[in-house]
């Protein structure tokens, strides 16, 4: 009878659990949201760690995370990478992705980099100002925070739910001890500390999308920058396919030389022999005469 109760609260709290996990987040518990990692980007983004009712999470607790494109026309895409990585040094930040090729004799580049959220307005200034011109410019702000206060209340109900769960198999250990029992009630555990896991790094990603900000930033060749060409004649090109067909005729004779030498002349000689021996003889044959 004791085995058939134990299964039947179990089944009981699985359909609790059930419940409350489809239940709307907010109702559980009072907004909370808790400051990222770094403890900066809350404050650029109107963010502290302190939880509070939620009409003040709507004025100074967002959490925002913001992205900013831009793509700039410069004088030498390389020295501008560089004098970009010297900017992140000063900021904190750092390069997410370096994309570098040619195009026409001309360097070309993608680069993709965070910085702090709280910095970003004053770096996007100063990336503007290594460029000869600024093209276009775009941004975008997402707010997370309803998401993230929701993340926490399911947080704070599983976690809640896993200590009655521990607290359950320890009785069933120490009651029945029926492996069938134990693991049933483990299986139920296992699941809930996975989900856990799962809204856990679901909420350190947001943390660390708000604390720093994604910038892309695509390096555009100056034109001025291009070497002078008149109506498309470009003096080296023509030099560079001059010495190419220099060195494809030098090539040649040298190559024609050698096949004469190795292989034509011999060839020719066998071919020669049979004819110069007739000679031979036929002169030979009329001064008997």
């Amino acid at each position: 009878m004791r085995s058939e109760q134990y299964r039947l609260f179990a089944v009981m709290l699985l359909l609790a659990v059930l419940v409350a996990s489809c239940a709307p987040a907010r109702s559980s518990s009072p907004s909370l949201v808790a400051p990222p990692s770094s403890g900066d980007a809350g404050k650029s983004n109107g963010y502290s760690g302190s939880s509070s009712s939620p009409s003040q999470e709507s004025t100074s607790e967002r959490m925002i995370v913001r992205t900013a494109n831009l793509s700039m026309v410069v004088k030498d895409a390389n020295a501008t990478v560089e004098q970009i990585r010297t900017i992140l040094g000063e900021v904190d930040g750092y390069v997410v992705n370096l994309q570098l090729w040619r195009d026409q004799n001309q360097l070309r580049g993608t680069i993709t980099v965070r910085v702090p959220a709280k910095t970003l307005d004053d770096t996007l200034r100063r990336f503007k100002g290594l460029a000869v011109k600024v093209e276009r410019e775009t941004g975008t702000s997402q707010d997370v925070s309803e998401e993230y206060s929701d993340l926490g209340a399911q947080l704070r109900n599983l976690e809640a739910t896993e200590k009655e769960l521990q607290e359950l198999l320890t009785t069933v250990r120490e009651k029945t001890g029926k492996a069938e029992d134990i693991m049933a009630v483990y299986r139920e555990l296992t699941q809930i500390r996975g989900q856990i896991e799962g809204i856990k790094g679901r909420m350190v990603y947001l943390e660390r999308t708000a604390a720093m900000s994604a910038v892309t930033i695509e390096l555009i060749p100056d034109v001025l920058a291009e070497p002078i060409t008149v109506g498309g004649w470009r003096p080296s090109e023509t030099v560079a396919r001059a010495l190419k067909a220099l060195m494809q005729t030098a090539k040649w004779l040298v190559d024609a030389a050698i096949w004469i030498i190795l292989y034509i002349a011999p060839v020719l000689l066998l071919i020669a022999l049979p004819f110069l021996a007739i000679g031979y003889l036929w002169r030979k044959r009329r001064k008997a005469k």
